[in-house]
């Protein structure tokens, strides 16, 4: 077991990731997670991702605030406090806080293959 207080999580740069802070909790440099990594970011108002993805599964779930999750097809998901959306390998995606409040929200992914 390997516990990681927020106070040690390493910042890092996401790619395509705008107006936000990103905290790595668990990885396989931080705490030797082989399978999926986990991720804090803080998005300000006007902050977020830019449309991308990649050929791995990744859950979003928001802990505090709302923001808007637009698929590759257009397709918006505003996401709520506890709310949690799915993507599937290969599935893009972009990112936007439109509110005036900070949002933040933790993110699991699989490696790449």
């Amino acid at each position: 077991m390997k516990k990681v207080e927020l106070k040690d999580a390493p910042f890092y740069e996401a790619p395509g990731h705008f107006g936000c802070t990103t905290l790595r909790l668990h990885h396989k440099d931080t705490t030797g997670s082989q399978s999926f990594w986990m991720g804090l970011t803080h998005f300000l108002p006007k902050g977020g991702a830019e449309m991308g993805g990649g050929d791995f599964e990744r859950i979003y779930l928001v802990l505090d605030g709302t923001i808007t999750v637009t698929g590759a097809d257009g397709n918006e998901y505003q996401l709520g406090p506890m709310d949690s959306l799915y993507m599937a390998p290969g599935e893009r995606r972009s990112i936007m806080n439109k509110t005036h409040h900070p949002v933040t929200m933790l993110v699991t992914a699989a490696y790449p293959k």
